[in-house]
């Protein structure tokens, strides 16, 4: 997968196209323009340079242009996330969760999903420890 860096704003677009699979411009801009008030040429603009990055592509169907994701949403979520973890709390996934319990920014709701999580990252180390 290419190293691909999202702005804000491409990330709404790629948001849209991950969980529709394709959209034509008219589609994006009905689905956006009510967040973020972009009209359609603003969006013709980010596509395009989106396109010059390897995030979209497109095939025409008739007159229209429709829009498709080129990467996947887990592997640029997952790489998006290990830079903001390099970048803010130098890699630590316990410093940041520290800093969000220090802010009083989770919820017993978030603590709740965040042992169920561990509990099963601990199952998945296990098994790789049975496996090897």
């Amino acid at each position: 997968m290419a190293n691909v860096n999202l702005s804000d704003g491409e990330w709404k677009i790629m948001n849209v196209l991950w969980e529709k699979g394709s959209a034509t411009i008219t589609e994006l801009t009905a689905v956006l323009q009510k967040e973020t008030g972009w009209d359609k040429h603003i969006i013709i603009t980010m596509l395009n340079r989106m396109g010059k990055k390897g995030a979209v592509s497109f095939r025409t169907i008739g007159r229209a242009k429709q829009f498709y994701p080129l990467l996947l949403k887990n592997e640029v979520s997952i790489r998006e996330t290990k830079g903001f973890l390099n970048k803010v709390y130098r890699g630590s996934i316990g410093m940041m969760v520290n800093a969000m319990v220090e802010d009083r920014a989770l919820t017993k709701e978030d603590i709740a999903e965040l042992y169920a999580i561990l509990e099963q990252a601990e199952k998945v180390e296990e098994e790789k420890g049975i496996r090897s």
